[in-house]
């Protein structure tokens, strides 16, 4: 299983000299309690960790420089306790190169109205402090997020828990290799993509590797370690024969688990975290890799078929994002056009993530009809219900467009005897008519990731931090 490093968010008070040393020592102790009591919800994924309280230009920019130089540091959450003079945060500010959240708050949820006098209105100016430091930003075009209201409301605190979801991934995205395993398929545009830009803009490296390569990684599979995967298999899916004799059913298994360990062992000696195969190049192996993918992005790679290696790593940042939650690559395929039943059955030829199945996946040995190779094993399950994001990211030769709707997840109504693969229905959220027409003007493509765990914010938040143009087909 692919594991995130184990980050942590600064926090930083403004304020300044002007209202005297008691009062500077009130703000920390305020700014303290604040973050201990956020730690101690259990709502953040990320602990946050008090650094200072900011007075001077000096001490904002070289704090900023540490931030960019610590890699444990996933971004700065500040919060203004009084009027902190927005002029000396300029420097640190430009520097950043981290995600910066604005926690615009106050210590108290009250006004004590009767013992409010002027150093209470002094101390406790985050009305007043967050404009001027709001200001700033916004002339800084530092496109910071800002979560507003009490700090010690549910609400807000899971506002911040999910933005940290959001702060991870962006660091971890300049992290994201991709393995291609042979190109593109042929004639296809959607898939092609300026890969430099991709590393300037998102940070991810994509490197190219023949079939050969790969191949000589399958080989070398021990048996006994495909013997250990067959059982630990048998335990978590239900085996399904069907019409296979059994000699023919167990190789094409214990094929898709020696490709499985082929392309595992081959990222994790790359330091890869996502990868992508194409049905047009597949020589010197058997079969298509179908479990054997669905195996590797339970486990938190990240996959694209067709050699669409854009849609693979969205695929293993938006897993960072969710901790792996119930995101899945995936692929539109047929519609329901029937009045008030209008849906899209997505799926793919055999390459979908089981961490959105609904029900207990079945393993079944069925002809692809494609590729020409023999028929490979694959996990065959239902979909979920409930609300989910649909995202795409295409390139338009002058810039980078990430594209998404939110969409209701459900069940087929009816069963598929016939259609042996995994396969999950929804709808968007704004019709079917309305949310197609607008994917396909804003030249979404047909590679998608579908992710039940992050929100509609988070994508928005993630889209913003990386400067991207989000076309966001909502009502």
């Amino acid at each position: 299983m692919l594991q995130v490093p184990d980050y942590e968010f600064w926090f930083v008070t403004g304020s300044q000299h002007l209202y005297g040393e008691e009062q500077l020592k009130s703000v920390e102790k305020d700014a303290r309690d604040i973050v201990d009591k956020l730690n101690a919800t259990g709502t953040l994924p990320y602990p946050i960790k008090f650094k200072m309280v900011a007075t001077t230009a000096d001490s904002i920019t070289q704090l900023m420089k540490d931030v960019n130089y610590n890699d444990k540091v996933a971004g700065v959450i500040t919060w203004m306790h009084t009027f902190s003079p927005a002029k000396n945060w300029i420097r640190g500010t430009k520097l950043l190169q981290k995600p910066l959240l604005h926690l615009a708050t106050q210590y108290l949820d009250h006004i004590p109205y009767d013992t409010i006098d002027f150093d209470y209105m002094n101390l406790n100016q985050s009305a007043h402090g967050d404009r001027e430091y709001g200001f700033i930003n916004a002339r800084l075009q530092k496109h910071n997020k800002i979560v507003y209201g009490y700090w010690g409301d549910p609400e807000v605190q899971q506002e911040i828990a999910d933005w940290e979801d959001v702060a991870v991934a962006y660091d971890e995205s300049f992290k994201i290799k991709v393995a291609r395993f042979g190109d593109n398929m042929r004639n296809v545009a959607v898939t092609e993509g300026d890969k430099v830009e991709a590393q300037i803009q998102f940070g991810w490296t994509v490197d190219y590797y023949a079939l050969g390569d790969l191949v000589e990684a399958v080989n070398a599979v021990p048996e006994s370690d495909i013997d250990a995967k067959y059982k630990e298999l048998q335990d978590k899916y239900e085996f399904v024969q069907g019409d296979n004799d059994k000699d023919k059913y167990e190789h094409s298994v214990r094929y898709q688990i020696r490709e499985y360990f082929g392309i595992e062992n081959f990222l994790d000696k790359g330091n890869y975290s996502a990868f992508t195969t194409n049905f047009e190049d597949l020589y010197g192996l058997e079969q298509l890799p179908g479990l054997a993918a669905q195996l590797l992005m339970a486990e938190g790679y990240g996959f694209g078929a067709e050699g669409d290696w854009k849609t693979a790593a969205l695929d293993r940042l938006t897993k960072i994002l969710t901790h792996n939650q119930a995101t899945a690559f995936m692929e539109d395929y047929t519609l329901e056009l029937q009045k008030g039943k209008e849906a899209i059955l997505g799926s793919h030829m055999l390459e979908v993530d089981p961490g959105i199945a609904s029900d207990k996946p079945r393993v079944e040995v069925h002809p692809l009809d494609i590729g020409g190779k023999a028929d490979p094993a694959r996990l065959v399950f239902t979909g979920r219900e409930g609300d989910a994001m649909d995202i795409t990211i295409s390139d338009f030769g002058t810039e980078y467009k990430m594209i998404g709707y939110p969409v209701e997840g459900h069940k087929a109504p009816k069963p598929t005897p016939h259609l042996p693969v995994a396969k999950q229905m929804w709808t968007p959220k704004v019709g079917l008519k309305h949310g197609a027409t607008q994917w396909i003007q804003n030249g979404g493509g047909h590679h998608t990731v579908l992710t039940f765990a992050a929100t509609e914010t988070q994508i928005q938040d993630l889209a913003t931090m990386f400067g991207l143009p989000f076309a966001d087909i909502n009502e």
